[in-house]
């Protein structure tokens, strides 16, 4: 809101207070200043602030409004205008006509008017200029008038020509009533668009001659126009829910409903109501103002908080002290000072620290809770006046068992070249066994995951949408299984996937995407990295149908037959849904289980490392298809020497150059000694040694 320091200064002397001071007291008390602007004038330079207030602020969006928080900010008094005693005058007067209605969801105050001998529409010299200062180009018609009481004061007040109503109703003797349109209803708005109504829409009619879709716009056969001697001016206090469930089903936002949106009380109302008359009164002193209709719903009484101090100095914190700025608490005097301040009236209970606030009108809006004047008080005080020294640690917190596996098993990820993924624990997935919440906050956070996988295999999708290539990832999350009403199961598991890049394994090879022995071969190399064992058998389980490929799925277990997880290929239907790679790869684990597993693993032992270099051999032999390779490898190792550290199957061939009950076998051999460097001459009688043994007792064929 483009607010003229000019105008604030007639409110509330500004004439001692430097600028960068004032946009420092309202940046700290809530107001955001978000530029400072110089126009010029006729001839003269005027300094402007475009000023932001939160958004339960409803009472600061106006001059006035404005005005009276520089008031409370800066602790100065505010200056009394000629209008002012005025409109104390007729305050009462019209306060008591005010006939009190039903309650009503839609309305809380109702007030109309009539204005005759409206003689002349010249609008005020000096209310241009600040329509101007506020950024607003004055239309010089009653616009005007309107306009300005809406920054003035906050209020929208609508006028309609009086003339033109009697006309068209056919009287001069009208009601006003509020109730909702006929359905299927068309009614031509004063910006010559035609609305279509229907039972949702609140209208003002007079004698069933619809004035305006109440709040929002009003008819355009009842504009006013330069030549309206005769106004009827409405004013109202408007349920700001049905405002915006008007606006959103006519697809119309007014200046009007804008403010009603908001939200606002009577705290001011007939005030500005009051003002408005004495504008028009201006340059219409034979001006005759009646009071048409008057509804006000009861108000309810104003709440009572209960202000503690012991509450204050806990959640505020401690001051400086200006002499020695030592840490001192604020003093009850002082916090008596901002509630004075803040024109809140209350009671003080010396004996227990305690304050009785009742909360002004203006303000019920916004403050409910002692929390909320805590806040008030903190904000007078200025946030930044407030001690903000942390406090010392004496004891660094320790890492405890579950944290250091997380950490172990992050970096495995990590080294495989994994990113880590969080996403949120609410899903919006249909099936049988998930389970729903009572209420939740949209559609898409209906229910608790039962699997981490689905979110994954989402965000991969996304990130090709993007344009983004593959992403591997992993997630650490709780699942839940079960019934919430009887028994359910919250556990939490590491899940992740992989694959579905085409890379290339040799400099020479072609780009190839990754096998299920491959993806196989990585989650076994990262087990090894954990140095835990794992048994690998055929998956049954349900949770993952629709998830994992039917025959490309595998169940882990550990030695002990406790179950670890699952891990399988992309199901080709989960990956055509989702528009991504069918060569990609997925687990999930039981964090528990792991957790467990390294728990009670022992401590490792570890072996010197030799200093004396390794020699391989390569054995190529032709032995019966008949014969395990684990039992030639015992047999290799018994009789290696201790020089032989392992023996490794490289390659198993069987064709048409083999004969068909034989399979050919190529084994690595690894040779290294822990206290010399071994020569060949050892190495080649070792090996001749080897071929002598299989050939006795399996009867190999050499292979050269």
């Amino acid at each position: 809101m483009y607010t003229s320091l000019d105008w604030i200064n007639e409110l509330v002397s500004l004439e001692t207070v430097q600028l960068n001071d004032l946009i420092d007291k309202l940046t700290l008390g809530g107001f955001e200043v978000e530029e400072t602007l110089e126009i010029e004038i006729n001839k003269q330079k005027k300094t402007v602030l475009d000023i932001s207030a939160t958004a339960n602020r409803a009472d600061s969006l106006s001059i006035k409004g404005i005005a009276k928080e520089i008031t409370a900010l800066l602790n100065t008094q505010s200056l009394e205008s000629l209008y002012t005693q005025q409109a104390l005058n007729y305050h009462d007067q019209i306060e008591n006509i005010l006939i009190s209605s039903e309650p009503s969801i839609n309305y809380s105050t109702f007030v109309a008017i009539t204005i005759d001998n409206l003689t002349d529409l010249t609008i005020p010299k000096w209310l241009t200029e600040k329509l101007l200062c506020s950024e607003i180009e004055p239309a010089e018609n009653l616009l005007d008038f309107q306009t300005y009481i809406l920054l003035e004061t906050g209020y929208p007040f609508e006028f309609y020509d009086l003339n033109k109503l009697k006309n068209n109703i056919q009287t001069d003797d009208f009601k006003l009533t509020l109730k909702s349109a006929t359905k299927n209803t068309i009614l031509t708005a004063n910006n010559n668009l035609n609305y279509n109504l229907n039972s949702n829409i609140l209208v003002l009619e007079a004698n069933n001659y619809p004035l305006s879709i109440a709040g929002i716009i009003p008819n355009k056969t009842v504009s006013y126009t330069s030549e309206t001697t005769s106004l009827l001016i409405e004013g109202s206090i408007f349920n700001s829910k049905k405002i915006r469930q008007q606006s959103r089903i006519l697809g119309l936002r007014t200046d009007r409903s804008a403010r009603y949106e908001k939200g606002l009380n009577n705290s001011s109302f007939i005030h500005a109501l009051i003002r408005l008359v004495s504008l028009l009164k201006i340059s219409n002193p034979e001006l005759v103002c009646k009071i048409h209709t008057t509804s006000q719903v009861e108000q309810p009484k104003l709440p009572k908080i209960i202000l503690k101090y012991e509450n204050i100095i806990e959640i505020l914190g401690p001051i400086r002290n200006e002499v020695n700025r030592e840490p001192t608490k604020l003093s009850p005097i002082q916090i008596t000072n901002y509630l004075n301040r803040l024109n809140f009236i209350f009671s003080f209970e010396e004996k227990n620290l305690t304050w009785i606030v009742e909360v002004p009108l203006s303000r019920v809006d916004d403050i409910e809770r002692e929390i909320d004047l805590i806040e008030e008080i903190g904000r007078l005080h200025g946030f930044n006046n407030f001690v903000t020294d942390l406090p010392n640690i004496y004891n660094i917190g320790k890492e405890d068992f579950s944290y250091q596996v997380r950490k172990k098993l992050t970096s495995c990820f990590l080294n495989e070249g994994f990113n880590e993924l969080i996403q949120y624990s609410l899903v919006n997935e249909n099936t049988s066994n998930n389970i729903p919440l009572i209420n939740p906050l949209i559609t898409d956070y209906s229910t608790l995951r039962i699997s981490l996988l689905p979110k994954l295999i989402q965000t991969v999708g996304e990130n090709l949408k993007q344009s983004n290539s593959i992403l591997e990832g992993f997630e650490y999350g709780h699942v839940f299984l079960g019934d919430i009403n009887s028994q359910y199961i919250e556990k939490e598991v590491v899940s992740g996937i992989f694959g579905g890049l085409k890379s290339k394994r040799q400099w020479n090879d072609t780009s190839t995407a990754l096998s299920w022995f491959e993806a196989k071969g990585k989650i076994e190399a990262l087990f090894k990295k954990l140095n835990i064992s794992v048994i690998w058998k055929n998956s049954t389980l349900e949770t993952y149908k629709n998830i994992l490929h039917p025959y490309r799925t595998a169940e882990l277990y550990l030695s002990n037959e406790l179950k670890l997880g699952v891990f399988g290929q992309i199901h080709p239907i989960a990956a055509k849904n989702n528009n991504i790679s069918i060569g990609l790869f997925l687990f999930e684990f039981n964090f528990e289980v792991l957790k467990t597993e390294f728990q009670q693993k022992n401590l490792s032992l570890y072996q010197p490392y030799s200093i004396y270099p390794k020699i391989t051999k390569d054995l190529s032999f032709v032995v019966g298809r008949k014969i395990p390779f684990t039992e030639i490898k015992a047999t290799i190792l018994d009789h290696g020497t201790e020089y032989l550290k392992s023996v490794d199957l490289l390659d198993e061939y069987q064709g048409s150059s083999i004969p068909k009950d034989q399979t050919s076998l190529c084994i690595q051999l690894t040779f290294q000694s822990t206290e010399k460097t071994l020569v060949t001459k050892e190495i080649d009688e070792i090996i001749k040694s080897l071929y002598k043994v299989l050939e006795t007792k399996y009867d190999i064929n050499i292979r050269i």
